[in-house]
């Protein structure tokens, strides 16, 4: 997958990740809580993937 698709699942991870920690505080429910703290971080990770991707190819492009 290119830099932009990581970019793209990245951001729609993180949001859902928001998304079910805040419908988990609401509700009290913990694991829901968890789980999209989990999905917030991978979804930060694959950002910060398709950004490395991108850094690379500058690097090669810039050769």
């Amino acid at each position: 997958m290119g830099s932009t698709g990581d970019k793209i699942k990245g951001m729609a991870n993180e949001a859902m990740g928001n998304a079910k920690q805040g419908v988990g505080k609401a509700l009290d429910n913990k694991e829901m809580q968890a789980k999209g703290k989990v999905q917030e971080v991978k979804g930060e990770a694959q950002q910060a993937k398709g950004d490395a991707k991108d850094a690379v190819k500058n690097v090669v492009d810039k050769a």
